[in-house]
């Protein structure tokens, strides 16, 4: 028996977005690790794409839409699209650069757009340092969660290609 992609697509959407309901730390989502976990194995890269974008959507939608939207959708279709590009050399190195690169990247790409549009921090270097102090217990908690995804995802579809639930030439 071998998994579609649509399957595997609409699961992953199902379960994150009520992964964002779920009591969870802040900023421990799983929306980064499907981001590349598509652009890796979806072969409809509108698919890859829209996946994240569905999953922020329709939880923003309950949660409350935000004024970073912009940032943060744009920044989630870049990792779908870092996905697309290692997934020729998909490697335990590869993708922990990845991950790392993304969490860090979103850290510091919406924390400056935080400091620069909310008005809580004085415009100039002493308040976005000071914007960023205050955001690194969501970096902690980000990079706990982009790593732990990131293996859950990879790891479970690894050994389900590995024990014939998902043909090892079709894209998930």
């Amino acid at each position: 028996m071998s998994l579609s992609k649509n399957l595997v697509a609409f699961a992953l959407l199902v379960l994150a977005v009520l992964s964002r309901f779920l009591p969870h730390l802040p900023n421990f989502t799983p929306v980064l690790a499907i981001s590349i976990f598509g652009g890796v194995y979806l072969s409809n890269r509108w698919l890859a794409i829209a996946l994240p974008l569905g999953i922020m959507l329709i939880s923003d939608l309950v949660i409350g839409l935000h004024d970073m939207i912009p940032v943060v959708y744009g920044l989630f279709v870049v990792y779908a699209i870092v996905g697309m590009k290692i997934k020729d050399r998909l490697g335990l190195g590869s993708l922990a650069i990845a991950g790392l690169a993304g969490s860090v990247s979103f850290f510091v790409i919406t924390n400056f757009f935080v400091w620069l549009t909310s008005g809580m921090y004085t415009f100039n270097a002493q308040g976005l340092v000071e914007c960023y102090i205050a955001a690194i217990p969501f970096f902690k908690y980000s990079l706990l969660g982009d790593f732990a995804y990131i293996s859950v995802l990879f790891g479970s579809y690894y050994l389900l290609e590995k024990n014939g639930f998902v043909a090892s030439t079709q894209a998930a």
